[in-house]
């Protein structure tokens, strides 16, 4: 016969397992390690800067006719991180990592170039104001596959699962475009550009 102690023990260990339970779904983290930071039905997750309201069509993240960034509220050190990309004629936009919640344009982190057509140089895959490159493997109206590895001081930029560079970041670098450790950001860089996220998703890695 169970004693009142022993059923509220009961219980008790019954919520903490129906909690975990719950987690593990909302996480949804794949056998091989990857989590979806994007359910594809709304912005769980996520945080709009200057007041700026993203929604999502068809599943999509698509950025809003407005200047925004879409911060995640998770942070992660180091990690590979992929999101299916397509862009319209003309549209920029971003991703950074290492970064922190700002209401503009954010002053920490690092920002991987998304742009192919628009009047910046500047195209996808670049680190910007870092590595610059002024071409790029994506076209628009296409969906590709823009995947970023950071692990220590080490960043590997792919594009659809071909290698553009790795970049080391050299020793005693000061101010906020460093690495460090943050949130994920997409931006929306202007009115003008209409840019489309999905199968956003990280794979956090060992320190």
């Amino acid at each position: 016969m169970r004693t009142p102690r022993s059923r509220l023990f009961l219980c008790l260990a019954l919520i903490l397992s129906a909690g975990a339970l719950s987690f593990a779904a909302d996480e949804k983290k794949s056998d091989d390690g990857w989590v979806s930071l994007f359910n594809g039905k709304d912005l769980k997750g996520w945080k709009a800067s200057e007041g700026v309201e993203w929604k999502i069509e068809d599943g999509l993240i698509v950025t809003p006719p407005k200047r925004s960034h879409l911060f995640t509220d998770a942070e992660y050190k180091n990690f590979e991180f992929k999101a299916d990309v397509m862009t319209t004629k003309g549209s920029n936009s971003g991703i950074y990592f290492h970064t922190k919640y700002e209401d503009t344009f954010p002053n920490n982190g690092m920002e991987c170039q998304v742009n192919q057509t628009h009047g910046d140089p500047v195209k996808s895959g670049s680190l910007y104001n870092i590595v610059k490159r002024f071409e790029t493997p994506a076209k628009d109206d296409e969906w590709y596959t823009q995947h970023i590895i950071v692990k220590g001081k080490s960043i590997t930029i792919k594009i659809n699962d071909k290698v553009l560079y790795e970049f080391v970041e050299p020793e005693g670098v000061t101010g906020g475009r460093r690495l460090g450790k943050g949130s994920f950001a997409l931006q929306a860089h202007d009115p003008k550009s209409v840019v489309k996220y999905k199968n956003i998703m990280v794979k956090p890695l060992a320190d």
